[in-house]
């Protein structure tokens, strides 16, 4: 590999992360000037007031990262006009609770902006030899792919490190296949930029944290990996869109799990309750920072499979995929994250009764 190239990569990385994780402290300090505080109830797993607003310094290192290594082009300042969209609807919310439609109004405005200004766009995807040209519809699934990735990765923000750590392993996952297969645009830049800054909020982060990263974070997050896998998926830097997903595979289950199970208890979709992926493994006595490492190795895993299905062996990519596909299902089985057993098992004695 170019010795030049992963100097570079060394500084793309490194300039957002000391930046991030030096300004942390700042932004804290802010957060609770402006009462940007998360108080815990039943539903939260933390015990005390945590400052949030720790998005604002992950789209600092985002910008700084930018101003340095990236280059001007029109659909880099439609990503800019998004991103800010995007941060500035966390920033109202994390100082004071938006309604979930105000809040999905702007991921549908700084989606539209990508797509239509940016003009990045899902226009066909190849994936597992099946080919699929999506013609008209191309814009409305742009659309929904970027929101769904936005409340991806805010459902999953639900322990310390959580968020941060998943999106580290998929821009690092990202930022291997970009570099093996020789792509250095847009997306090699965004992904390495995106990496040092998540990395660099993940020092203040991780099990005990000292600060939450908000909506602010959580949707600028998913809306930054929504646009490095179009970009990505654009410039052939991996063979389909569908290795993206699957690097996200924990979040993107957890969006599923929890719609289908409160659907299923005739609830509204956006309805908050404690039977994500992560309160499965605490409710098996596994501590926050156990729960974190177990879901990390999960995502790990994924990504390994990535990685060997785009580069070496799509067979062995295969297999490892459906391996951990059969894990999955036995998790699914086991826990309450689509059914509560417990609560069935009672409404059976009853009728039996």
């Amino acid at each position: 590999m170019n010795q030049d190239i992963l100097i570079r990569i060394f500084w793309i990385v490194m300039v957002p992360f000391l930046f991030v994780a030096l300004i942390i402290p700042f932004i804290k300090k802010i957060a609770l000037h402006v009462d940007a505080v998360d108080i815990p109830d039943k539903r939260k797993v933390h015990v005390k007031p945590m400052p949030r607003l720790g998005g604002l310094g992950i789209y600092g290192g985002f910008l700084l990262g930018y101003m340095l290594f990236g280059q001007h082009s029109a659909t880099m300042n439609s990503i800019l006009i998004g991103s800010f969209i995007i941060v500035l609807t966390g920033v109202v919310d994390d100082i004071k609770p938006l309604k979930a439609s105000t809040k999905f109004i702007g991921q549908i405005i700084a989606a539209l902006v990508v797509v239509f200004y940016g003009n990045i766009v899902l226009k066909d995807v190849s994936a597992f030899g099946i080919y699929i040209n999506f013609s008209i519809l191309s814009y409305p699934l742009t659309v929904l792919f970027i929101v769904g990735c936005i409340n991806c990765m805010n459902l999953i923000d639900g322990l310390d490190g959580l968020s941060s750590g998943i999106s580290s392993i998929y821009f690092l996952t990202i930022g291997i296949i970009a570099t093996i297969k020789g792509s250095v645009g847009l997306d090699f830049v965004l992904t390495f930029v995106m990496l040092g800054s998540s990395l660099g909020f993940l020092v203040h982060n991780f099990y005990p944290a000292t600060i939450f990263m908000g909506d602010s974070g959580s949707m600028f997050l998913g809306f930054i990996i929504a646009v490095i896998a179009l970009l990505g998926f654009k410039n052939v830097t991996m063979t389909s869109l569908i290795i993206p997903l699957l690097i996200l595979s924990i979040p993107i289950l957890d969006t599923l799990f929890a719609i289908i199970r409160r659907l299923l208890k005739g609830e509204s979709i956006s309805t908050p309750d404690k039977f994500h992926i992560h309160h499965q493994f605490l409710n098996r006595n596994f501590s926050q920072r156990t729960t974190v490492l177990i879901i990390y190795l999960i995502n790990l895993l994924f990504s390994f499979a990535s990685i060997v299905y785009v580069l070496k062996n799509r067979s062995l990519g295969y297999i490892i995929y459906g391996v951990l596909l059969f894990i999955v299902i036995i998790f699914v089985i086991k826990t309450n994250i689509i059914f509560d057993h417990e609560t069935l098992s009672k409404k059976k004695k009853a009728i039996k009764k």
